[in-house]
């Protein structure tokens, strides 16, 4: 099974690539899509809402402060780039990140 193209790790940051849909009837994770996720927000895409409206849902679903959440790039198109800091929750199928095994401390008596 390939990896998914839609996210990736940056040491504990998440990217992630959505195609969001404005003006839906719910905020609410759809689907995988070839390299990206789909995504159904409530808010109009008119003077940034939908972008606004987007960091919010993602920020709630990973279990993160809006603040952590970035728009990487996207701002004006449907497809969009997140960067988000450190996340808590997996609302969507994710493998954690590989940490690289642990240093093996060396006791001298």
């Amino acid at each position: 099974m390939s990896e998914p193209q839609w996210y990736r790790w940056c040491g504990e940051d998440l990217e992630v690539t959505l195609r969001v849909q404005p003006r839906a009837s719910q905020n609410c994770f759809v689907e995988e899509q070839g390299g990206s996720y789909r995504v159904r927000i409530q808010a109009a895409p008119v003077d940034g809402k939908a972008n606004d409206g987007l960091r919010r849902f993602v920020a709630d679903a990973f279990g993160v402060p809006q603040s952590r959440v970035e728009l990487l790039s996207g701002e004006q198109s449907r497809l969009k780039r997140l960067l988000i800091r450190s996340p808590r929750r997996f609302p969507v199928p994710i493998e954690p990140p590989v940490e690289p095994p642990a240093a093996r401390s060396i006791t001298r008596r």
